[in-house]
């Protein structure tokens, strides 16, 4: 029998609704809402993840399709908003461990959409609890922002929820600020993913991983 991936620790995401927006990436949104300052990938790295964070957040007000979970707005967003600020490709190789090294080009691409599709799904449940008072606490940065890897914390605020901690972790690259990993309520998603990509690739090898991503993402 297929292992399936479990998003049973992710489940505080949908408390926590922007946080599955904002998380790994970031997950974004694009569309008609008021034209905002552009993120500053080489600015401070808080103040570049409240940029974003809030774009999102405003987008997700007043976008119904992103609310209803629509999957191919869901990806439209991604790719406009998140791409640019996400180093997706990390995150899937940090998540797929040693075992990425075995994988072919091929296999490695198929591996990170697969990835992605399945984020993107466990997340879109979490939109349609974006309401008007919703909103995001950045905490103080105790990190050093001259650092090549920090950690940037926050809270995602719901009307009726305990405040849902998010944090974030960012990679300074040649384009500036990335994010490749984040933390909803104390869980990574790298590390929650990792024990489960190894399993799977243990037992029915990487293509054996692919087509379990694949086959969730249908």
């Amino acid at each position: 029998m297929m292992f399936m991936l479990s998003s049973q620790p992710w489940k505080a995401l949908r408390r926590g609704a922007l946080a599955a927006v904002t998380g790994l990436s970031l997950l974004a949104a694009a569309g008609a809402v008021q034209a905002q300052a552009k993120p500053d990938p080489n600015g401070a790295p808080d103040a570049f993840v409240k940029a974003v964070a809030e774009d999102v957040l405003n987008v997700l007000k007043q976008d119904k399709a992103l609310q209803e979970g629509n999957v191919r707005r869901i990806n439209q967003v991604v790719d406009e908003r998140v791409l640019p600020y996400v180093d997706f490709e990390k995150t899937t190789r940090l998540a797929v461990g040693r075992n990425w090294r075995d994988a072919s080009p091929q296999q490695r691409e198929q591996l990170v959409q697969g990835f992605r599709g399945t984020l993107v799904r466990t997340y879109s449940g979490a939109f349609r609890q974006v309401s008007p008072q919703t909103s995001i606490v950045m905490l103080p940065f105790r990190g050093d922002a001259k650092a090549d890897d920090v950690v940037v914390n926050t809270q995602v605020r719901q009307p009726g929820s305990q405040p849902a901690a998010v944090d974030y972790r960012l990679e300074r690259t040649s384009q500036g600020w990335r994010v490749y990993d984040i933390s909803v309520e104390g869980i990574w998603l790298i590390q929650n993913y990792r024990n489960q990509f190894a399993q799977q690739i243990q037992q029915n090898g990487i293509d054996g991983l692919i087509a379990t991503l694949n086959q969730r993402n249908q």
